[in-house]
């Protein structure tokens, strides 16, 4: 991480030295320092309700039901973690929201995930094999309906909103499998093989509290879940047909639905709630040094003009290859600013229209993959992790993988 900061950061000078644009680049610095901070701090509130749902989630033994479920999956690709840990179910719930495109429910999961896996940790500072596994997953995760991206296209006035969810279906997918890929591959390179830290197993202190086995409880004690897992899986099926009307409701459900699961198995819900929501202000302040950094950094790359020649050069390349040059700045920005991309997304569906081959395009593009950068911030510096190993190269490749699978797929399609 050290020489990526660093080297974005001299080529924004160096950029800046020669195209004038120093002024530029101090107020884009400042800029991006101060919206580093009112990013932590609106996540304050957000970070609190989801950790205090999975607090809740947590005590009612729900998350071990979670886990249990999709074992088969989740024991081969992560066969260091215990089955029953808190990071099993943490981690589900993370790529559920992100599958259904719930960026505010993911975040907070995705932090807990992290802060759980760092207690097998044997070596604080340093990624494990499956933190970085799972931050390539989670920067690539398959999803099935990217509500943000379907409403701005609704706003926008396209004729079919959803007509992006086979489109970004397709190319998450091909992130997802070229990420978790390439990350297999590369943990076992001699170099990242030497560097892995062992796992600490020792004291390991599992904070779900169950009475008894749930395996053996019966479905009567297992009702209540499962009745909340089809409730959300009928809610997708309907937001597909129906569209933003319907996915508005999914959040509501998901809140209600987790607290009736800790109600129903006899949780004091409010008390554990308060207890986990405790954390988010907490985990809040300790990411924000993290996020200034990697924001300040990408505001000077892209104030500097770096960009901007960077879009022009390759567009060249990437025209003939079904990559306009309008929607090349999309894909070089979704890995370094969320909130930038989703600008250039509507500023390029605005001019261009959204439902024509650029607007289908930017729209898979936004959908099908995360802020890779934004993501190695908040989610290591959560934990205080600052040797990445080979977690970045994962997640690059699998953003490459989205990129390519997008363009084939928007030309089957849309072209």
């Amino acid at each position: 991480m050290n020489a990526i900061f660093f080297g974005i950061v001299l080529v924004a000078f160096i950029a800046g030295a020669i195209n004038g644009t120093m002024g530029e680049i101090t107020l884009g610095a400042v800029d991006s320092a101060k919206s580093a901070v009112t990013l932590a701090i609106g996540l304050v509130g957000i970070m609190s309700l989801f950790l205090g749902l999975m607090q809740v989630m947590q005590e009612a033994g729900a998350l071990r039901v979670i886990a249990r479920i999709i074992r088969p999956v989740m024991v081969r690709l992560f066969p260091n973690v215990p089955e029953d840990h808190p990071a099993m179910g943490a981690m589900i719930m993370n790529l559920a929201a992100n599958a259904l495109g719930l960026a505010n429910a993911a975040t907070p999961f995705g932090i807990k995930a992290m802060q759980e896996l760092e207690k097998l940790n044997g070596e604080k500072g340093t990624a494990t094999n499956a933190m970085v596994l799972f931050l390539a997953i989670n920067t690539s995760a398959v999803t099935l309906l990217p509500t943000g991206v379907i409403g701005l296209r609704a706003a926008m006035g396209s004729t079919d909103p959803a007509a992006i969810l086979p489109s970004t279906l397709f190319a998450s997918a091909c992130a997802t499998v070229v990420g978790v890929t390439v990350c297999k591959l590369l943990e076992r390179v001699p170099y990242f093989a030497k560097t892995a830290p062992p796992m600490n197993r020792d004291g390991l202190e599992l904070k779900q509290k169950v009475e008894g086995d749930l395996s053996q409880d019966g479905s009567g004690s297992m009702w209540p879940f499962v009745l909340v897992v089809k409730g959300m899986i009928l809610l997708v099926v309907l937001a597909i047909i129906g569209g933003q009307a319907v996915s508005n409701w999914i959040i509501p459900t998901l809140i209600v639905g987790m607290l009736a699961v800790g109600v129903i198995r006899g949780i004091k819900v409010y008390e554990v709630f308060i207890e986990g929501a405790k954390d988010g202000f907490n985990v809040a302040l300790r990411i924000i040094p993290y996020l200034v950094a990697i924001l300040v950094a990408v505001g000077m790359f892209r104030a500097s003009g770096a960009l901007g020649t960077m879009v022009h050069y390759l567009g060249i390349v990437t025209e003939p290859l079904g990559m306009p040059g309008e929607a090349l700045p999309m894909a070089l920005l979704r890995p370094l600013s969320g909130s930038g991309a989703y600008g250039v997304m509507a500023s390029t569906m605005e001019a261009a229209g959204p439902d024509s081959y650029v607007g289908y395009l930017v729209s898979t593009l936004q959908g099908s993959t995360e802020t890779t950068f934004y993501v190695l911030a908040v989610y290591f510096g959560s934990v205080g992790v600052s040797r990445l190993r080979h977690s970045m190269f994962a997640a690059l490749a699998a953003d490459l993988a989205g990129v390519i699978g997008a363009v084939a797929i928007c030309r089957l399609l849309f072209g």
